[in-house]
């Protein structure tokens, strides 16, 4: 008898090996009126640009997408090649469920997605922050186009403010969700207004799980880089060409002037056109009293960079090597958004950072004096 028993369980075991345990994967199933033959494309962002992850044609008023197994998840984006605007939502190993209008693709229903959900909720919390800014900004185009400097100066302080209140916001969230996979997210693109201490005090209150998401490594690593170039560091030296194809060493500029001011723009770059007359008139007031620019421009196009140093006249130093947000430069002091700068002293150490408008200027006057 005890063979027997012996026997079943062997068995039973050798069954149990060949069994195959059934992996976790994700299922998406679209169903978009309006999108009879289109083909809808699936893709999330890499270091700055968008990877196509998979693909499917609506037959019928349905689509079907089905992928192995996710790790963390995370933020993709779902379009189609007829029209510009995206669906985000968040993909898990789950039964994710889309439907909606071709015309509104943006505003698709998800379910099935219990992250996706947790970022609907965030979304509805950061209403009250998006009404006012697209108030304010309303104001903003008004109080431009009648000339009114005075509202104008008043607007972006409220603006300034309010955006105060929504990193403080963003803050909190990341501390009181640990657990929440949109959490990377949010911290990844708060980390541009954090120095590099607040974004490790933020990484250290997640869970074990969620500060293993690849979104939080390259963070970490980020941050690595940003503590290199910290206020009280001295700068980093590197090498880019002039407009001329010559090789130009950040470190011949410095001790040249008392105030050097590293400036990460692009002809590309919206705000970076709209900051640099800000820059021009503080070059002008200041340079004779020892203050100077090393512009950096991530440029992809030779032509479009000489055309906007030419048209924003910017008669200071520029320098690129032309790799868009591969630049050496921007790398080294971990540049992922522009208009960005780093303010250096007579011994290149940095002093301050992203600095904009009056407050560049404030901090000017303050270091050489004047009106």
């Amino acid at each position: 008898m005890k063979k027997l028993l012996y026997l079943l369980i062997i068995a039973a075991l050798m069954f149990s090996c060949k069994t195959k345990v059934k992996e976790p994967y994700y299922v998406i199933k679209g169903k978009i009126v309006g999108a009879d033959s289109i083909t809808f494309i699936l893709q999330k962002r890499v270091s700055g640009k968008f990877v196509r992850l998979d693909s499917a044609v609506e037959v019928k008023g349905e689509f079907k997408i089905k992928g192995g197994s996710i790790i963390y998840p995370d933020k993709v984006y779902l379009s189609s090649k007829d029209k510009e605007e995206s669906l985000v939502f968040y993909l898990e190993n789950s039964d994710i469920i889309i439907t909606g209008h071709i015309d509104s693709l943006e505003n698709a229903k998800v379910t099935g997605s219990k992250t996706h959900d947790e970022f609907m909720a965030y979304q509805d919390l950061l209403k009250p922050f998006n009404e006012r800014i697209n108030k304010i900004y309303e104001d903003y185009e008004a109080a431009t186009k009648a000339g009114d400097k005075a509202k104008v100066a008043e607007i972006e302080k409220n603006i300034a403010e309010i955006n105060a209140e929504r990193i403080t916001f963003d803050k909190e969230f990341i501390k009181n969700h640990p657990a929440s996979f949109i959490a990377p997210s949010i911290l990844s693109s708060l980390s541009y207004e954090l120095e590099a201490d607040e974004i490790d005090t933020l990484i250290n209150g997640l869970d074990t799980t969620v500060a293993n998401a690849p979104k939080i490594k390259d963070l970490k690593a980020r941050v690595v880089v940003m503590k290199t170039v910290a206020i009280g560091q001295k700068a980093p030296d590197f090498i880019l060409n002039d407009v001329n194809d010559k090789p130009l060493p950040l470190s011949s500029k410095i001790s040249k002037s008392k105030l050097l001011l590293i400036d990460f723009w692009a002809s590309w770059c919206g705000p970076c056109r709209q900051e640099n007359p800000n820059v021009v008139k503080i070059y002008k007031e200041y340079n004779k009293k020892g203050f100077d620019v090393f512009g950096v421009s991530l440029d992809e196009n030779k032509e479009d960079w000489v055309k906007a140093i030419a048209d924003d006249k910017l008669t200071w130093t520029q320098v690129s090597d032309l790799q868009y947000w591969n630049n050496a430069a921007a790398k080294l002091y971990a540049v992922r958004t522009i208009p960005a700068n780093f303010l250096l002293d007579k011994t290149g150490t940095i002093i301050a950072r992203n600095l904009r408008g009056d407050a560049l200027k404030n901090k000017v006057k303050e270091v050489l004096g004047g009106k």
